[in-house]
């Protein structure tokens, strides 16, 4: 088959980068399949047609228009489970086509989640359960000054567990060779940061326990949820946040929102709920969230939508004049039907 696809990532070595550079410069490489790595001043394409963007909301507005300016004439096509609320907006008015894909694979079953002050009990009881039917457990604190130590913490916790530390701060061979050796189930629990999101699928994984969870984002939380419940075993999240700690009002909404979208396909209504809490963004700047305080949400929506038929059509569209009917009738209730 005459097409030649390359991939391109920090993973790979300098010399085969290289050469996958001067591949999309001199058009020899047809499909190129990468990270961020694609998006570096040294990548140049000779002849781009179309961008494929995965995972969507792991990229910002500068990286999306830099693509974008490779080529004017370019075919976009975003795929992602939780739209960005500017994203979201651009298809609900009109900006973006849009369409969902709401069929779960065949034998899928939804993941049971908790939302629960973080108790110690709870995180060893999660990860036994998990050991005593085969699976294995991610562990999710996202920060990597402390990492090793809640490592440590679990590993007096839970000593019959195999644990193992990933996080992006690590030399790029010893990360993949740690994601690895936890795929070859050489490792019980995987203590990692947020670097799991995407990409990450490892069906014998179906116990999630988010720590800090008042920190994360909802659609983030949402996405670290669903690297578990990845094969046709029930899987379990638990959500913790810290006991006795006040919390803000958005973060009670997020942690409400992701304990009440449980159910196989949520991800839409997840990203409206997001939305909902964060505002929609700017079209023409580079937020990609923020509240419309200044018209409301609802008239912005309209008098964008408006702007856009007209944009469309070519030529200014005329509001549609309110009509009122005077009519020298007497009109009312009778008596009898009082």
């Amino acid at each position: 088959f005459p097409v030649r696809v390359e991939m391109l990532s920090r993973l790979r070595s300098k010399t085969d980068q290289s050469a996958v550079v001067r591949g999309l410069a001199d058009g020899t490489v047809d499909i190129v399949i990468g990270t961020h790595r694609l998006l570096q001043k040294d990548v140049d394409f000779k002849n781009l047609g179309l961008l494929i963007v995965d995972e969507e909301q792991r990229f910002g507005v500068r990286h999306k228009e830099h693509i974008k300016r490779m080529r004017s004439a370019i075919d976009v096509l975003t795929m992602t489970a939780t739209p960005i609320p500017r994203t979201l907006h651009f298809a609900l008015t009109g900006l973006r086509d849009l369409s969902l894909i709401t069929t779960p694979p065949q034998d899928r079953v939804p993941i049971r989640t908790f939302v629960t002050p973080a108790d110690d009990a709870i995180i060893r009881e999660a990860i036994l359960r998990e050991l005593a039917r085969g699976g294995q457990v991610y562990v999710v604190h996202n920060r990597v000054q402390s990492i090793y130590r809640t490592c440590e913490r679990l590993r007096e916790l839970v000593p019959e567990a195999q644990l193992a530390v990933a996080h992006g701060q690590m030399n790029e061979h010893d990360l993949e060779q740690v994601v690895l050796a936890f795929m070859r189930q050489e490792f019980d629990v995987l203590i990692c940061t947020t670097i799991i999101e995407s990409g990450v699928d490892i069906p014998n994984a179906n116990t999630i326990v988010l720590e800090n969870a008042q920190m994360l984002g909802l659609t983030q939380m949402y996405q670290l949820r669903g690297r578990v419940g990845r094969s046709t075993n029930r899987a379990y999240a638990y959500v913790l946040y810290p006991p006795n700690t006040p919390l803000s009002v958005e973060a009670l909404e997020r942690l409400e929102a992701i304990q009440e979208a449980t159910e196989l396909g949520a991800g839409f209504q997840v990203a409206m709920r997001d939305m909902e809490i964060r505002g929609a963004g700017n079209i023409l700047g580079g937020e990609q969230s923020g509240h419309i305080a200044a018209v409301g949400f609802d008239l912005y929506t309209r008098m964008l939508a408006h702007a856009v038929e007209e944009i469309r059509a070519g030529h200014p569209i005329a509001e549609p004049e309110e009509i009122n009917l005077d009519i020298a009738v007497e009109a009312g209730i009778p008596e009898e039907f009082v």
